[in-house]
């Protein structure tokens, strides 16, 4: 009888618990039962949200800032100054190009944004005056119908969404004047997060790690330093290109003489933090702009914005970035869609470098799953080489 159970026990183990499927769908019970238990007492970690919702933009304001600078200063470090100086160096350069931007580039950018505001009406009429007359052509003449009325549909479109951008502002304008007092916050206290970031943040790990058991200091440093070369590599990277794109555009649209260039080459920059979409967003009101010039400055604009996705795609990008992230194109658009939808601008700006850091650590944890459990070894099952007898 004793036989019997050892074999039965056996058959439990081979076809139950050392199965991957069951394991796969137990680990996945188990994460929903731990997310239903913390919805249940979400409460409890409101006011740390809270806390979280106040220093959050300073922190990662304060996160970007220092890998710009941090190599800059680890550099300076190995040529014997002191990190003090060179971080008091890279504060007062980062200040003149403040005061340089206030003077020189806001000004310009206030001038265009109010040109183009006052001059939108017009440029409205004369893009509808332009449509009409492309769909007046033969060529056009058995769709002018569906064309006529899809071109209404978008004129419409673009009518409502102003005025509901209109009506928000007015309505929200309390919530503005708290977002702007947010900023202001975390403007005034980024610096002296930076500074101890840019001063001690080397620390920071080593010191985070030390509260750990010894047998998990060593994994725990590892995954933290592929987490940080990761986010790092990113920002430095994705912010270069940003730049680089910017300037392109900027230089671009001066060349081929589109009004208001500066303004857009510089939203372009913005625009490009987001992948794959950033370029083709900021190139809508470039394109409204050309057909507003004309068919020849609108062929000009085209040819702007492929010289720049040639550049961008086929040299900067790969040269900047290269494949660090190792992240599927697919997979990116799934992780822009859903930050978006869940968090928002900065969602899509921050999403990618969040999922990255995240990513190492369900490998690790995955890593570590896999050699603990022994569920995945390629060893075959040693079957009992006793044949099972018959129980009277």
């Amino acid at each position: 009888m004793e036989r019997k159970d050892k074999i039965t026990f056996s058959w439990f183990w081979r076809w139950f618990l050392n199965n991957k499927v069951v394991t796969g769908l137990l680990i996945v019970l188990l994460l929903l039962l731990n997310t239903l238990i913390f919805t249940k007492v979400a409460y409890l970690f409101t006011p740390f949200l809270d806390f979280l919702a106040i220093v959050g933009l300073p922190i990662i304001m304060a996160a970007i800032l220092y890998y710009l600078m941090n190599p800059v200063v680890d550099f300076l470090e190995k040529k014997n100054v002191k990190r003090i100086y060179s971080i008091l160096g890279l504060f007062v350069f980062v200040l003149g190009l403040l005061v340089w931007g206030s003077v020189v580039i806001i000004p310009k950018i206030q001038e265009q944004t109010i040109s183009f505001i006052t001059n939108f009406p017009d440029y409205i009429k004369i893009v509808e005056s332009s449509v009409d007359d492309m769909l007046s052509n033969p060529l056009f003449s058995q769709v002018q119908e569906q064309l006529e009325a899809s071109w209404e549909k978008i004129f419409t479109w673009m009518t409502e969404i102003i005025q509901k951008f209109s009506k928000s502002t007015f309505e929200n304008i309390g919530n503005f004047f708290g977002a702007v007092a947010s900023v202001f916050i975390a403007i005034v206290t980024m610096p002296f997060i930076l500074f101890y970031l840019l001063k001690d943040g080397k620390n920071l790990a080593p010191y985070a790690v030390a509260f750990l058991p010894t047998k998990w200091r060593k994994p725990t440093m590892k995954v933290l330093k592929e987490m940080n070369q990761q986010v790092s590599s990113y920002i430095r990277g994705q912010l270069t290109v940003a730049f680089l794109v910017g300037v392109i555009f900027m230089i671009g649209f001066a060349i081929i003489g589109l009004d208001y260039a500066v303004t857009l080459g510089i939203m372009a920059g913005i625009l490009n933090l987001i992948p794959y979409l950033g370029s083709f967003l900021a190139m809508i009101p470039a394109v409204f702009l050309g057909i507003v010039g004309g068919p020849i400055l609108l062929i000009k604009v085209l040819v702007v914005f492929l010289i720049e996705q040639t550049l961008e795609g086929r040299f900067i990008s790969p040269l900047i970035l290269g494949n660090q992230l190792s992240i599927h194109p697919i997979t990116i658009l799934f992780v822009l869609l859903t930050s978006g939808k869940m968090f928002g601008l900065t969602g899509v700006i921050l999403g990618i470098p969040v999922y990255a850091a995240v990513k190492v650590l369900i490998k690790a944890i995955y890593a570590w799953y896999v050699q603990t459990s022994k569920l995945y070894e390629d060893d075959p099952i040693i079957l009992i080489e006793e044949p099972i007898q018959q129980v009277e």
